[in-house]
This record gives structure tokens, sequence and C-alpha cells, in this order.
């Protein structure tokens, strides 16, 4: 893998700092690929040969509160449409597809529901679904979300916790978090994952605070107002985000496929539908 990252920083329409990184084909069709949660544009670096190859231009913002972006401890899931929109108006970019992986579903709909013209189409890989969609909530999932809601502090401590054992030890340890089997990860993708964690978190944990408590309650947008195609990536093993949820949310989305990934967990998702999920930006285009 090849990086040629470029990283960025501009000024939102709230005053705040947000980066964002490029990869791919600086004169390709605009695509913005949303982290999870916890998760930074630095992710993206995974799919810069992916991109280049396929003519895309992928731009992967840092989200408030992670990595170099500034901390934005009282914004809602809705408030995904301007900061992104600010982020493609200093990229030059009228309109993109947007690609969204676990966390960064819920923020690729916010976008699309907010700001349907700067929208063409939306990939959800493994993407976290509204409670209002969802039928299983696993419970490591509730526990950080209780956390988030009722004690934020003592997450955020935690966190810090896991950030500073992270640094120490080998990928696997993060890894654990998204597969159960983190040997069977090619060694590229466990290192791009472990930074891409270890950016999130080195200097605030207050993203993945807010984040965790916002994706729990309602997201204050309208699923009906998402008119943009919308494809539905998610495998059938991932423990993360149970199926079930995401079949839920692809009952409820007025235009969208659904597209089930045997034996794919969490991670195996992630690495195995976004370079599809990328072909199909481009031709779409």
């Amino acid at each position: 893998m090849t990086s040629h990252d470029l990283t960025t920083t501009c000024s939102t329409a709230e005053n705040r700092q947000l980066t964002y990184s490029e990869y791919g084909d600086p004169d390709g069709v605009p695509v913005l690929f949303l982290h999870g949660t916890p998760g930074s544009g630095r992710l993206g670096e995974l799919f810069d040969d992916d991109a280049r190859q396929r003519g895309v231009r992928l731009l992967a913002p840092t989200r408030p509160g992670y990595g170099r972006s500034e901390p934005w401890p009282d914004r809602a899931v809705a408030d995904a449409g301007t900061y992104l929109a600010d982020v493609l108006d200093d990229a030059g970019v009228e309109s993109a597809g947007v690609i969204g992986f676990s966390g960064g579903g819920a923020h690729a709909l916010a976008l699309a529901a907010t700001q349907p013209d700067r929208v063409e189409r939306v990939d959800l890989v493994a993407g976290t679904t509204p409670p209002s969609v969802a039928a299983e909530t696993p419970t490591p999932q509730r526990v950080l979300s209780g956390l988030a809601g009722a004690t934020p502090r003592l997450l955020g401590g935690l966190l810090r916790a896991q950030a500073w054992l992270a640094a120490r030890r080998d990928p696997s340890f993060v890894l654990a978090q998204y597969t159960d089997d983190p040997g069977s990860v090619p060694e590229r993708v466990g290192e791009a994952v472990k930074a891409d964690f270890l950016d999130a978190l080195g200097d605030s944990r207050s993203g993945v605070v807010t984040e965790f408590r916002n994706t729990a309650a309602a997201w204050g947008i309208a699923l009906d107002d998402v008119r943009a195609d919308v494809r539905v990536r998610h495998g059938d093993e991932d423990a993360n985000v149970p199926l079930v949820n995401a079949r839920g949310l692809h009952e409820r989305l007025p235009s969208a496929e659904l597209h089930v990934l045997d034996g794919a967990d969490h991670l195996g998702t992630l690495v195995g539908a976004t370079p599809d999920a990328l072909t199909a930006q481009a031709e779409d285009a």
C-alpha cells in the first residue's frame, strides 16, 4: 500500500477547526469516506490504492472531537450535514458520493437527509442503525452508550487508559473490538486500524463520548428525507451491528439495496465491501 495522504485543516461554519485527509486520484470522482466510532480520517489510507485504481478522489474527514479536529461536545447527529458540507466546500466539491463505515453510517445518512443536493449516492458499510429500527443492541454498545450518557468523564478516562494500552500492545488489542479472529487480519490492515484508533483518541476522547451518546438516542433526521440511492453492505457475522438491524434500516429507506457478505464480521465487511463500494461510486458518477 502506497500512501498519498494529504491532510488539510479547514474552518467550519461554527468556527471550529476540522481536518480531512485525501487519498486516491486527486482528479477523480469525489467520494467522502466517514470513519467509525472511534476513528479518524486516517482510516482512509487503507483504500488509497483502491481509490486511485478506480479514479476516486477519497476525502476522509476526521469528525469533531477526534484527532486534531476541534471538539464539539453538544453536536447532534443531524449536525453532520453542516460540517461535512464545509469539508466539501473547502475541497472545491459541489456534490459527492458518501461511504459511511460503522458509526460513520449515521453521519452519512444525516448528510444525505439534510443536504440532499450535496449527496450523489450513499454506501453504508457495516453501518450503525438508528434505535427506531434496531432489533438488537449488543452488550458492549449498550454499556458504552450508557456510560456516555450517565458518566461521560468516566468513559473518557476508560478510553484514555485503553489508548495508552493500545499504544504499547500488538494491533490485535485493537482488532479484538472489531473481529473475533485478529490473527487472520493482514498485517497492513492491523497496523492501519491500530494507527487510526490511536489517532482518534490521542488528543481528545470527546468525539467518541459524544457519538456513543448520540447514536443511542433519536438521530434527529427523517429517514424518508434520504433521497439518494443507498446501498447497505453488511456482513452476516457482524457482532458489532447485527445483520437484523441492517435489514430493518434497509426496509425503512426509500431507495436502498441490501448486499449481504457471507461470513464477514465488522472488520471483514470494512475490508471486503469498501473496494466494491468505491467501484460502484465511480461507475455511478
